[in-house]
């Protein structure tokens, strides 16, 4: 594989992860009930333990979980475009773009995640994180001039 070819292929890898990145937002918006089961089970080992909640407290939290689906079809739709332009195009802020972004979100989702005392967070985040790592690790050379 020719380095055009190796670059397209990390370059389609990281539209990919960002389109999961986008449809995980619009899930969260869309499909709340399940994403709230989703997330239930993962801090309370059940699924349902969320909804016996409050009436209240679970129109909070499927609210809340619709803002952040929000910002990450926002933060998605932001990277897709550095991706289609910059990135395609071999400029380094668009490596940077996505690197720092990437980078930014990790760092303070996964402390305030542990802090908090829902590590359990932390453990999407990291293949979250490694998607995107390994793609911007392999195309870090086309960007060094």
């Amino acid at each position: 594989m020719n380095s055009k070819d190796n670059f397209n292929f990390w370059w389609r890898w990281l539209v990919v992860a960002d389109m999961v990145v986008i449809l995980f937002g619009f899930s969260m918006i869309l499909a709340s009930d399940l994403l709230m089961q989703f997330f239930s089970l993962v801090f309370y080992a059940s699924p349902l333990a969320l909804s016996s909640f409050q009436a209240e407290a679970v129109a909070y939290i499927r609210f809340a979980h619709g803002i952040m689906g929000a910002v990450m079809v926002g933060w998605g739709t932001a990277l897709m475009f550095a991706l289609f332009s910059q990135f395609r195009n071999r400029e380094y802020m668009g490596w940077l773009t996505i690197t720092v972004s990437m980078s930014v979100w990790f760092l303070t989702d996964t402390t305030f995640s542990i802090w908090s005392g829902f590590w359990q967070n932390a453990i999407p985040n990291l293949g979250f994180a490694v998607l995107f790592a390994i793609p911007l690790a392999a195309t870090r050379r086309a960007f060094l001039k």
